[in-house]
Order: structure tokens, then C-alpha cells, then sequence
């Protein structure tokens, strides 16, 4: 009984352990980075930064964002058909840990961030989708209360990670000491490798490689990954056109493009689809697009609302001085404290609330946030005005998130058709992908609108979208829980 009882962690297998550690401290460097890296891109050489406007440091932090999105997809199929989760988690990592090492370097070139963030985005592919592939295969088949209470607490040990990072990298670029602070980005991953070589041992059988691999596989799809968009660039930068400003653009563009793609190869090619399954499609869509939308606002946090933190708010915290990045650690505190709020209450209403009414009430949500920036922004002119602004602004905003992201996975795996099982998961991840691309690009109104104008046309879109999810709640409800007589075929 000893012997059993020293291997659970809080009752769960010992493994978990490892993969909250690992996990927590992959977080921390993510939202170090995450955290700062907007201001450090937009801050003037003589503050040793890179000295862009802030609305290209809005779209490059845009573009990032949805980069990492993006690259799941293909970090997962790398991992099924060729690794195994546990080797990829292991590359990722170091991928992750070189990547923050690029941008700690302290020198003048900006050569280093960029390598930096092309690392970060690789390894990340690789790191993120399958950690949670291993917390799932930690569990028997049959076990799906454990795995739930498992994934609760894979999924604290990310917001604890997301809380403190802000905090401590913030403090640590305080005073324009931009590539200390990466460097605490650095150990942070450095540490979560730590914690997963250590742990290894618990993890043996979890995640191995296919029994059968082609093994010049892997070499011709990086080559090809990596080498048609450095020809592509190359061939672009010798045009003399090529600036970072059009490359956002293109890479946004690039990403609707694939997403509109995808769903068209998916409703229109020979796939076998039954009527059933393409009608649940046509309501995801709905549904991917209403997902989209919410994310484009919401993950503007980094970005637009950080440099409302460091331009307009009176960066004191009950009579404490904070940075601007410390802003950052309200989302997280917020989901911490409200998760197991919107549990106990999604629960209690059971079938009386459906997806569309909470992805709809998700939008509302992250409009009225965006009223309330509308009207800090007035009433901060050209001067400050208190931090509890943004205080009110993420709460208002996780009531919308607790509200759509759980519940995304589980409709997409509802609603997906049986041909194309394995890779809908991937697809729930791209709305954030188009979100975060697309608000990047958001930051060039700022040319034409004043920052409260701004505010309220995002918010008019989220909470026309909201309505207009409210309105057509009973017909999407009918195409999603299939309320028709079956095709005949």
C-alpha cells in the first residue's frame, strides 16, 4: 500500500505530476514572453528596443499568436505518425528553451529575436497539443471521472504558470532590461525540461513512436516546411517590397485563406459525408466563426490593451506600484477563481443553456468589455486613469471565455464528421488562429479612429455576432442535435 500511495499525486498517477511541472513552467515562459513582448518590440532603440510602430508590433504579436495556433496541427500529426508524443513534447521543449536563449542574447541586431520567435512557434507545435495527449493516456479507457479531475488539474497548473509569469518577467524588464527578462523566459523551459527528463521514467509506455515509421519521413517534411517559406521570402525580400508590415499582412492572409480551404475541401470534396454530417458542419461553421470573432478581441490582451496599460493607466495596485506586463496576470486570477463557478453552474442549468446561447453570451460578453475600454479611453484623454478599469475589462472577459472555451472542444468533437474525426480537434484550434491574425491586423484602425472609436466598433461586432447567435439559437440547435428525419441515401 506504501509503495502505491508514494506513486499518486493527489490521487492521480505520479506521471501527472511531471506533466504539471513541465506544463506549468512551459506556461511561465510563454507568458513571460507573451507579456512584454509588445512593448519590447515597440520600445525606441535608446530603450533598447526594436523601435516599431505600435500598430506593427500589434500585428507581429497578432501573427505570432496565430502561428502557434497554426502549428499544432502539423505538431500533432508529427508526433502520431512519426515521434510519439513523449520524443516530441521532449524536442519541443528544447526547441522552446533555444528559442528564448536567441532572444536573451544582448545585442543590438534584431536577427536573434527574430530566429527567437521562429524557434519559440516550432517547438511549441510540437510541445503543446501532445502534453495533453499524454495527460489523457495516463488514464484507462474506461476511466473518465479521473481523467476529468486529471485535466482540471493539467489545467490549473497552466494558469498558475500564466499568473506568476507577467509578474516576474514584467519586474525583470522593468527599466529596459528587455533581454534579462527573456532570460527568465529561458529558465523557465529549462526548468519544465527538467522536470520532464526526471519524471521520465513514470511517463515509459506513454506516448511511444508508431510501431512502424518511414523515417525519411520526418527529414522531407521539415525541409519542405522549412524551405518553401524561406525560398518564398527570399524570392520576395530580392523584390525590395518585402517589410514587416506587408509580411503580417500576408501571413493573415495566407491563414483565412487555408481555414476557408479547409472547410470547403471538408463540405465539397467526395468524402462520404451523410447529409446528417454535412448539416452539423454547416452549424460549425456558424459556430467557428462566432469562435473566431471572440478570439480576435479578446487575445488583443498582449497587445492593444498593454499599451493602454502603459500609456493611460495609473499602474498602482492598492497603493503598490506594478508594470504594465503585470496587467496580464488578471485574466488568469480571474479563471483561477471562476472556473469552478462556471462548472458547478453549467451543471445546474444542464440542457437549458445550449452551446449557441453560451457562445453567443461568450460575444456579448467580450463586446461590453470593449464599451468599457471605450470608456476608460474618453475619460483617459491624454492623461491616466485607474488600473481597476482593467481590472473590470478581464473579468468581464472571463465570464465570456468560461463561457465559450470549454465548451468548444466538446462541439467540435459532437459535431465532427466520422472521416474526419482526428482532425477536427486541430480545426477548434485555428479559430484561434483567425482570431488572433486578424486582430493583429485590427491595430491600423488606429490611423483612421480615436481609441475610444476603436473600442466600440470591436465591440459592435461581437455584440451584433452575439444577437445575431441568439436569434438563430433554435435553428442551429435543430441542425446540431439533428432533428430531421435522416437522409435517405
Amino acid at each position: 500500500m506504501r509503495e502505491n500511495a508514494d506513486k499518486t499525486f493527489f490521487g492521480h498517477p505520479r506521471a501527472l505530476a511531471t506533466l504539471f511541472g513541465t506544463e506549468m513552467w512551459e506556461r511561465f515562459s510563454w507568458y513571460g514572453l507573451r507579456a512584454i513582448l509588445a512593448t519590447f518590440m515597440a520600445a525606441s532603440p535608446a530603450q533598447q528596443g526594436l523601435g516599431l510602430p505600435d500598430e506593427t508590433a500589434q500585428a507581429v504579436v497578432g501573427v505570432y499568436g496565430a502561428l502557434i495556433y497554426l502549428v499544432a496541427l502539423p505538431g500533432g500529426w508529427i508526433a502520431d505518425r512519426i515521434l510519439g508524443a513523449r520524443r516530441s513534447v521532449f524536442l519541443g521543449g528544447c526547441l522552446i528553451l533555444l528559442g528564448h536563449v536567441s532572444m536573451a542574447v544582448p545585442v543590438t541586431s534584431p536577427l536573434f529575436i527574430w530566429l527567437g520567435l521562429l524557434l519559440i512557434i516550432s517547438g511549441t507545435g510540437l510541445l503543446k497539443p501532445n502534453m495533453s495527449v499524454m495527460v489523457g493516456r495516463l488514464y484507462p479507457q474506461e476511466d473518465d471521472g479521473r481523467r476529468d479531475a486529471g485535466f482540471s488539474l493539467f489545467y490549473l497548473s497552466i494558469n498558475l504558470g500564466a499568473f506568476f509569469a507577467p509578474i516576474v518577467v514584467g519586474w525583470l524588464a522593468d527599466g529596459d532590461r528587455w533581454h534579462l527578462a527573456f532570460s527568465a523566459a529561458a529558465v523557465g523551459m529549462a526548468l519544465g525540461l527538467v522536470q520532464y527528463v526526471r519524471g521520465g521514467r513514470g511517463l515509459r509506455g506513454i506516448g511511444e513512436p508508431p510501431a512502424h515509421v518511414e523515417h525519411g519521413k520526418l527529414g522531407r517534411l521539415v525541409a519542405l516546411g522549412v524551405g518553401a517559406p524561406a525560398i518564398a521570402l527570399a524570392a520576395w525580400a530580392a523584390t525590395g517590397t518585402l517589410t514587416i508590415d506587408r509580411l503580417t499582412v500576408a501571413i493573415t492572409v495566407v491563414i483565412v485563406l487555408v481555414t476557408v480551404g479547409y472547410f470547403a475541401y471538408i463540405m465539397l470534396g467526395s468524402h462520404d459525408l451523410t447529409e446528417d454530417e454535412r448539416i452539423r458542419m454547416k452549424a460549425y461553421i456558424w459556430l467557428f466563426a462566432a469562435a473566431s470573432i471572440f478570439w480576435m478581441i479578446y487575445d488583443l490582451a498582449p497587445s492593444k490593451l498593454l499599451f493602454f496599460a502603459r500609456d493611460h493607466t495609473d499602474l498602482t495596485l492598492f497603493g503598490i506600484g506594478i508594470t504594465p506586463a503585470t496587467t496580464q496576470a488578471f485574466n488568469p486570477l480571474f479563471i483561477m477563481i471562476f472556473v469552478p463557478v462556471f462548472a458547478a453552474l453549467w451543471v445546474r442549468l444542464g440542457t437549458q443553456v445550449s452551446t449557441p446561447q453560451k457562445f453567443a453570451f461568450a460575444l456579448v460578453m467580450i463586446g461590453v468589455s470593449f464599451v468599457v475600454m471605450a470608456v476608460a479611453a474618453a475619460l483617459a484623454g491624454n492623461g491616466r486613469v485607474s488600473v481597476w478599469w482593467l481590472v473590470l475589462v478581464y473579468l468581464i472577459q472571463v465570464f465570456g471565455e468560461l463561457s465559450l472555451s470549454p465548451v468548444g472542444l466538446s462541439v467540435t468533437t459532437k459535431l465532427a464528421p466520422e472521416a474526419f474525426k482526428s482532425q477536427m480537434l486541430g480545426v477548434w484550434f485555428i479559430a484561434f488562429s483567425v482570431g488572433d491574425a486578424i486582430g493583429g491586423q485590427t491595430g491600423r484602425l488606429g490611423r483612421v479612429l480615436s481609441d475610444p472609436a476603436y473600442y466600440l466598433v470591436l465591440a459592435s461586432m461581437a455584440v451584433v455576432a452575439g444577437l445575431a447567435l441568439f436569434m438563430f439559437t433554435r435553428q442551429l440547435r435543430v441542425m446540431m442535435a439533428e432533428h430531421h428525419e435522416p437522409a435517405m441515401r
